[in-house]
C-alpha cells in the first residue's frame, strides 16, 4: 500500500503503533504477567476441588406420591451426612430441601439457587427411579454419594412396603441429566457428561478472565496512545498528514494486532497449564472424572469464537477509549475517564462468570446480547454449551452493528479534539465534540 493513499496512511499508523507496542518493555512485562496470570487461572480448579470437599450442596428432592419425597430425604441425611459414610472426612456434605413441585426446583437449579434437583418416582414394578438435574455445580464424586443414597431409599423403601418380602427387590435407576439443555430451547434433557462439563467450566473461565483483563488493557493502550500524542502536540502534526478516521483505524489496527500477538503469547502456556492440571490434581488430590484434565472443550469452534469476539470487542473498546483520549490534554487526566469506561466491561464480567456456573437465567441470557458485554457473556454460554445458533447470530450481529457506529463516534470525537486542545474535560465541552463544533 502505497503512502498517501487512504489505506496506505492508515497502514502506516498501524505499523507504527504495532512496531512501538511489541519493542516496549512495558509488552515483555505485561506478556509475562499475563501469561503468569493465565496458568494460575487454569489451576484454579485444582483450588477449587481442595474448597468443594469442604462445601455443603444444596439439592431440591421432589416427588409426585405423597410423603416419598420426605422418606428420602430423611433418608439420605441419614446415610450420606454420616461420619462413616459421606467420604469426606465426617462433615456436612448435603443439605436436603423438599420441594412440592419438580419444575420449580428444576428452574431454581437454572438459576443457580440449587446446586442440584433429585425427582423421585416409582416405575410400574415398583421400583424407584431417579432423576437428578444439574447445571455443573454438581461435582462427579458428590453425584455418585447420591447414587449411593438412592440405592439406600430404594431398600429401605421396599422392606417398608413388604415387611414379609412378597415381592422381589428393584433396584433403583439412577440418572444425572442436564438441567440447562432443556432452559436452552433443547427438545429435551440430554445425560450429562461431568468430565466434559468440568473442562468446559476450566477453559471458559480462562476465555473470560483473558477477554476481560485483555479488552480493558489494550483500550487503555489506545487511549494513552492519544493522549501522549496530544500532550506532546504529536497528533497535529499527524492529522495535517492523515485524515481522523486514518489515525483512528491506524491506531486500533496496530494496538488490535499487538494485543492480538500477545493473546497468543499469553495462551501457549495457559493450554499447557491445561493440559497437566488433571494429572496434578489427581497426584495431589486423588482421581475426580469430574475434573479431569480434558481439552475436549478446546474445539476450533470455540476459538474461533474467541477470536471473533476478541476482534470485535476490541474494536469496539478501543473506539470508545481513543474518543476518551482525544478529550483529554494531559496524560495525568487518564485516570478520570480509565474507570467509567471500564464500568460497563465489569458489568458484563460477573454475569460471564454467572453464565459458567452453567445458569441460564433470562438476566444472564440478555446480558448476551448486550455489545459491550457479549465478548463475556456469550463467550460464557459458549464454553458451557447453552446457546443456541440464533442467539449466536443474534449476539455477534448486535455486536458487528456497534462496532462501525462507535468507530464513526471516535472518529467524530477525534477529530473535535485535536481542535479544543488545551480545554478541560467538562460536559459541555464533551457535548460539543459530539456535535463536531
Amino acid at each position: 500500500m502505497r503512502p498517501g493513499t487512504a489505506l496506505g496512511n492508515a497502514w502506516l499508523v498501524a505499523r507504527r503503533e504495532f512496531s512501538e507496542r511489541t519493542r516496549s518493555r512495558a509488552f515483555v512485562f505485561s506478556t509475562l504477567l499475563l501469561a503468569g496470570l493465565a496458568v494460575v487461572v487454569a489451576l484454579i480448579p485444582l483450588g477449587v476441588r481442595l474448597v468443594d470437599q469442604a462445601t455443603i450442596s444444596r439439592v431440591a428432592v421432589s416427588s409426585g406420591e405423597p410423603g416419598l419425597a420426605q422418606e428420602a430425604v430423611t433418608t439420605l441425611g441419614t446415610f450420606l451426612d454420616a461420619p462413616a459414610g459421606n467420604g469426606a472426612g465426617g462433615g456436612k456434605v448435603f443439605d436436603f430441601v423438599v420441594y412440592g413441585d419438580a419444575g420449580a426446583a428444576v428452574q431454581a437449579v437454572r438459576d443457580g439457587g440449587l446446586v442440584a434437583s433429585m425427582t423421585v418416582s416409582r416405575d410400574a414394578h415398583g421400583g424407584l427411579a431417579f432423576t437428578v438435574f444439574n447445571t455443573g455445580a454438581l461435582s462427579a464424586d458428590r453425584a455418585q454419594l447420591l447414587q449411593i443414597g438412592a440405592f439406600a431409599v430404594g431398600v429401605l423403601d421396599w422392606t417398608r412396603a413388604n415387611p414379609g418380602a412378597t415381592r422381589p427387590f428393584v433396584t433403583p435407576t439412577f440418572s444425572v441429566l442436564d438441567a440447562g439443555a432443556s432452559a436452552a430451547g433443547a427438545s429435551g434433557s440430554v445425560a450429562f457428561d461431568a468430565a466434559d462439563y468440568a473442562s468446559r467450566r476450566i477453559v471458559g473461565i480462562v476465555f473470560v478472565v483473558l477477554s476481560f483483563l485483555t479488552l480493558v488493557f489494550y483500550g487503555l493502550w489506545v487511549a494513552s496512545g492519544v493522549v501522549a500524542e496530544k500532550s506532546s502536540r504529536v497528533m497535529e502534526l499527524l492529522i495535517s498528514a492523515a485524515t481522523a478516521p486514518q489515525l483512528v483505524a491506524g491506531k486500533i489496527l496496530g494496538i488490535g494486532l499487538a494485543g492480538l500477538a500477545q493473546v497468543v503469547l499469553v495462551l501457549m502456556p495457559a493450554v499447557v497449564a491445561l493440559l497437566g492440571s488433571g494429572s496434578i490434581g489427581d497426584a495431589l488430590l486423588g482421581p475426580d472424572a469430574g475434573t479431569g484434565a480434558s481439552l475436549s472443550a478446546l474445539s476450533p469452534g470455540l476459538l474461533l469464537a474467541f477470536l471473533g469476539y476478541f476482534v470485535l470487542g476490541f474494536a469496539l473498546y478501543a473506539s470508545l477509549y481513543a474518543a476518551a483520549g482525544s478529550l483529554l490534554s494531559r496524560e495525568e487526566d487518564l485516570q478520570t475517564v480509565a474507570l467509567p469506561l471500564s464500568i460497563p466491561a465489569v458489568a458484563g464480567y460477573f454475569p460471564a462468570v454467572l453464565a459458567l456456573s452453567g445458569s441460564t437465567s433470562w438476566t444472564i441470557r440478555l446480558a448476551s446480547y448486550v455489545p459491550l458485554w457479549s465478548p463475556f457473556v456469550m463467550l460464557s454460554r459458549l464454553a458451557v454449551g447453552r446457546v443456541q445458533p440464533w442467539e449466536l447470530v443474534l449476539s455477534v450481529g448486535l455486536l458487528a452493528l456497534t462496532v462501525p457506529l462507535a468507530t464513526l463516534l471516535a472518529v467524530r470525537v477525534y477529530r473535535a479534539g485535536v481542535v479544543m486542545y488545551g480545554q478541560p474535560l467538562t460536559p459541555r465541552t464533551f457535548w460539543r465534540a459530539l456535535r463536531g463544533a
